[in-house]
């Protein structure tokens, strides 16, 4: 009975492999849009795509940022300022892809850009706090995609939004996971949306890389300036010896789960982009498929009781 089942899930593979195969024709005339190509996924994404020969508009937040990929990339790929919190800053990119892509529409756009900080505790944070993060993660994804979504339905093309594991489980406090956690019901909603038009729409769910995002130096940076602005009573709530076991973790236990192979978003991301039958999400990252995601489909007592048994203690019980 195992070897059936086995053999069964051996011939799934194996077909969608061979399903997953063929790519779209004519990469050279294919323009695409990725936003946050500063550093991490998105500055790998936009490199190995003009590589392969696509047409890269990749926007930055910092002038350093394209100055970089202008001198390690092809005269192909074009550069641009973008600050998606910002409408003016939006709608000035959408027009000047415009006037770019021509009656061929963009191919696809790619929602990287996002921060992580601040990140803690709910009652560590301010509302504040969550409408920064969110501005970024989410409603800028949502502008973006808007901006260029009549281009994109011109071409029959692709909108790529990197979420995270985090939008399918919710593991920490802050605003983090609840922007994840919005991308994805976006996501959803404008995959159904734009079916019609033939616009394929893609969700990249990455586990812990090491990137910007899981850099302890940067963490534990955020965990002090939260701790030294909040209430003394809240202070009180947690003690100097959940903050001492916090630092711990960012230090130890991140650096350790946190896998450097960049290339296992980028790939996915790549296939989104280039394959004749994509998927409609990718988990990337061997603890995104084998404990996040179980955990997520696992019933609520289980996975509060796993999360739970490993928390720091507080002062205050």
């Amino acid at each position: 009975m195992y070897l059936y089942l086995v053999g069964l899930l051996l011939l799934y593979y194996v077909y969608r492999w061979f399903r997953e195969l063929p790519r779209v024709p004519d990469k050279g005339n294919k323009y695409v849009y990725i936003t946050g190509c500063d550093s991490g996924f998105g500055n790998l994404l936009a490199r190995h795509l003009d590589s392969k020969g696509f047409r890269v508009i990749a926007s930055c937040f910092s002038e350093k940022g394209e100055e970089d990929l202008r001198k390690s990339c092809s005269p192909n790929l074009t550069t641009t300022h973008l600050d998606v919190r910002s409408q003016d800053s939006v709608a000035k990119v959408a027009a000047m892809i415009k006037d770019k892509v021509g009656e061929r529409g963009l191919w696809a756009v790619v929602n990287n850009a996002g921060v992580s900080l601040p990140t803690g505790p709910c009652d560590w944070l301010t509302i504040d706090d969550y409408k920064s993060m969110l501005d970024v993660n989410l409603n800028g994804v949502i502008a973006v995609t808007l901006s260029v979504l009549p281009l994109i339905k011109k071409a029959r093309g692709r909108v790529v939004n990197v979420a995270s594991v985090f939008g399918r489980i919710s593991v920490t406090g802050g605003p983090y996971t609840i922007s994840k956690y919005g991308v994805e019901a976006f996501n959803d909603s404008l995959r159904v949306n734009m079916a019609p038009f033939g616009v394929k729409v893609l969700c990249i769910e990455p586990g812990f890389f090491k990137t910007n995002v899981t850099d302890s130096a940067i963490l534990s940076k955020n965990v002090m300036y939260l701790w030294e602005k909040m209430p003394q009573e809240v202070r009180d709530d947690y003690g100097t010896e959940f903050l001492e076991k916090s630092l711990a973790v960012l230090t130890e236990k991140i650096e350790k789960i946190s896998d450097g192979d960049l290339m296992k978003v980028v790939g996915c991301m790549e296939h989104a982009l280039s394959a004749v039958r994509p998927r409609h999400r990718y988990s990337p990252g061997w603890d995104a498929k084998l404990f996040w995601l179980p955990l997520s489909y696992m019933p609520t007592c289980v996975s509060d009781y796993i999360m739970n048994s490993q928390a720091i203690p507080i002062a205050k019980k």
